[in-house]
């Protein structure tokens, strides 16, 4: 009796990487949202040097200081290049390029930080036990943080808002506001979004969860 031709196995799929740990997440998807805030860097009038593929710019220092810091705790290499243009109205972009090397890793856990963490924000809570609870709500937190450093300030009498050309992240910022118990809300504005919460105990709260925690000193034991 002749013996039944073998099957060759189907090639399998290349197996998804596992999901970041929860430090590594809240680092990477502050890293993620603080990139999508600003958007690609081009050559400017009166900039002497253009900016190279794979910089990340940023008009105000503290949101390159802190994107800095993220990527030391990723053990993602970075330089960061001030560069000063304008003619009468003299201002600073603040650049930070990975190099060339690492530019392929940075872009893998920069991506996976988002997925994560958006998949977390955007998706059911239901179920969700105490310390997921809580890290959701640092990823809260995270974004507006982000938000609040490197997004366009739109900031009214009654309002502080925030302007976005990203959707998603929009999308984020509202759940996130959710999260940390204020209402906002979306509207169009001229070529963008604008994420808003309104003045007085609602800003105040915006702002009290999206500081950054002091830094805890060392105790010898």
């Amino acid at each position: 009796m002749a013996s039944e031709p073998r099957l060759l196995d189907r090639p399998r799929p290349p197996s998804s990487p596992p999901p970041l740990d929860w430090l590594t997440l809240a680092d990477a998807f502050e890293v993620a949202c603080l990139v999508r805030c600003t958007p690609a860097p081009t050559a400017r009038p009166h900039v002497p040097t253009p900016p190279e593929r794979g910089a990340v710019e940023f008009n105000r220092e503290d949101a390159a200081l802190r994107m800095r810091q993220l990527l030391a705790r990723l053990d993602v290499p970075v330089e960061h290049e001030v560069v000063t243009g304008g003619l009468r109205r003299r201002y600073e972009l603040h650049r930070l390029h990975v190099p060339a090397g690492h530019r392929a890793g940075f872009t893998q856990l920069r991506e996976a930080g988002w997925r994560q963490g958006r998949r977390e924000l955007l998706g059911p809570a239901v179920g969700s036990s105490t310390p997921r609870a809580a890290w959701r709500t640092r990823l809260a937190s995270a974004a507006w943080r982000s938000a609040l450093l490197a997004g366009g300030r739109h900031v009214r009498r009654h309002i502080l808002g925030i302007r976005l050309a990203d959707r998603e992240l929009a999308a984020v910022l509202i759940r996130s506001a959710a999260l940390l118990e204020v209402p906002a809300l979306l509207r169009p504005g001229a070529g963008c979004l604008v994420v808003s919460v309104a003045d007085g105990p609602d800003r105040l709260r915006i702002m009290e969860r999206a500081a950054l925690a002091p830094a805890r000193t060392s105790t010898l034991v």
